[in-house]
């Protein structure tokens, strides 16, 4: 009998590769599932030593029924699907990967601003159509010198930043978290948000989708922002007040938007930004590349063989499960 049982709850990758070999030299039994209630991640996990979580509900009452449960990891950032609150008081530790697509992320939304500032996607449109006129993208302004605002300033955004400044942007940010000498380290200013929207070009939306920042940009932001100014989102659809922001494009207020991500996903097909010659869609892809998907999954897996190895993961989610359990911190 194997000395520890690992259990994925459920997952959409292709397969689970990355994980099979980081467990391999280890005296693991690993079982993918495919649970969508909590009656069912109980059913498959109640006797698992550890659990790789995507999506399935691991609430309190999952927990409590959990028997030998050390360590939940779980694929990506966010950890809402894990009840932290009922881990901690169990003395199981959680984990994610703080780190996921961060180059993803900052280059997808440069792209978003690149269709934006060019007219991509509309010119490209016009040509197939027939049409081979330059002058259906007028205006295009100059991106060097222009204003970059960051909506949070989280470890992505300031990634964005510094390839925003290469290419001659000057730089903006609003987050309260955010120690004013870091945003000075990477030469951006610190501001309160409608002053960042009233100087800003370009808003590209990157805060945590939390009850503080539902609907943070709605009206009373877009009657801030110049009549030129585009705005980007590849955080969380919600973040952003989709109905003042479909106001605001259709008064004129600002010259367009560029979303991957939307307040309901898929997009509902009588959804107005998607008749919009000056929105461009994706569908909530910024994450991708296959580099990313394999990091993933393999550092969401190793935090789970840390754990079971006798150290504190490198990604530690509910630190104030640390006087509950006896691990060792790993050597750098």
């Amino acid at each position: 009998m194997k000395k520890f049982k690992v259990v994925v709850t459920d997952y959409e990758y292709p397969n689970l590769d990355q994980e099979r070999r980081v467990f391999e030299n280890m005296d693991v039994e690993f079982v993918p599932a495919q649970c969508r209630t909590e009656e069912e991640v109980i059913e498959a996990c109640k006797d698992a030593d550890a659990l790789l979580n995507q999506y399935a509900p691991i609430s309190r009452k999952v927990i409590e029924n959990l028997e030998n449960c050390k360590v939940i990891s779980r694929y990506g950032v966010g950890v809402n699907t894990v009840d932290l609150e009922a881990a901690s008081e169990k003395g199981i530790i959680v984990g994610n990967v703080t780190d996921y697509c961060m180059d993803e992320v900052s280059d997808h939304a440069f792209a978003l601003l690149m269709a934006c500032a060019r007219k991509v996607g509309r010119l490209n449109q016009e040509v197939k159509n027939g049409n081979w006129d330059f002058k259906v993208g007028m205006p295009i302004y100059r991106l060097r010198g222009s204003v970059l605002g960051l909506v949070g300033f989280g470890k992505i955004p300031q990634m964005l930043a510094e390839k925003a400044q290469a290419f001659g942007f000057q730089v903006v940010a609003y987050d309260p978290f955010v120690p004013q000498e870091v945003a000075k380290e990477l030469n951006v200013e610190l501001m309160e948000l409608n002053q960042l929207c009233e100087i800003a070009d370009y808003v590209s939306v990157h805060a945590p989708l939390i009850e503080s920042t539902t609907g943070l940009i709605s009206d009373e932001q877009f009657n801030h922002m110049k009549e030129k100014a585009f705005i980007i989102n590849t955080a969380r659809g919600p973040v952003i007040d989709e109905q003042a922001l479909i106001r605001a494009l259709k008064e004129g207020k600002i010259a367009g938007a560029a979303l991957d991500v939307v307040e309901e996903e898929p997009i509902s097909q009588d959804n107005p930004l998607l008749t919009m010659d000056n929105v461009v869609l994706t569908p909530h892809i910024a994450w991708y590349s296959e580099e990313a998907g394999e990091e993933l999954q393999r550092k969401t897996a190793e935090n789970v063989a840390d754990v079971l190895s006798g150290y504190y993961p490198a990604y530690l989610v509910n630190q104030d499960v640390k006087g509950k359990v006896s691990l060792k911190e790993k050597a750098e």
